[in-house]
């Protein structure tokens, strides 16, 4: 999926800052173009993946002539940032893992004692916070 990213050209003394304006308060900033794109990349993907995990909708990206037209961003650039469709993939996989038997052992104890199954609670460790 392609979103449009506004690029405000940094110099010898400040930075590139980059806004994902399809993305509410998605942005970032890099010392070189290259640096600041990757950084709106990586940006994109958390606000992405944090509203996933709070049930919001992700917005759909809109035209680049809509992106160039926004109020306040007169004279920066517009360029695209391309995001991986699997950002927006939450369907179910089924997975074969290979643990010691004892660590397993002691998953499925922490799990039923949560009254989850296995894969709930492995789910539910990864979605905390980091």
């Amino acid at each position: 999926m392609r979103y449009p990213i506004l690029i405000e050209e940094g110099s010898d003394n400040a930075a590139f800052g980059v806004v994902v304006p399809d993305l509410p308060g998605c942005f970032s900033a890099g010392d070189t173009l290259d640096e600041a794109m990757e950084a709106a990349r990586e940006a994109a993907a958390a606000w992405i993946d944090a509203a996933l995990d709070a049930g919001v909708d992700i917005p759909a990206p809109s035209r680049l002539a809509d992106a160039r037209s926004l109020p306040g961003y007169e004279g920066w650039s517009v360029g695209i940032i391309e995001l991986d469709p699997a950002l927006f993939d939450d369907s179910i996989e089924r997975v074969n893992i290979t643990l010691p038997k004892r660590v397993l052992r002691r998953l499925d104890d922490l799990a039923a004692a949560r009254h989850q199954s296995r894969g709930a609670f492995i789910a539910e460790l990864t979605m905390h916070k980091r």
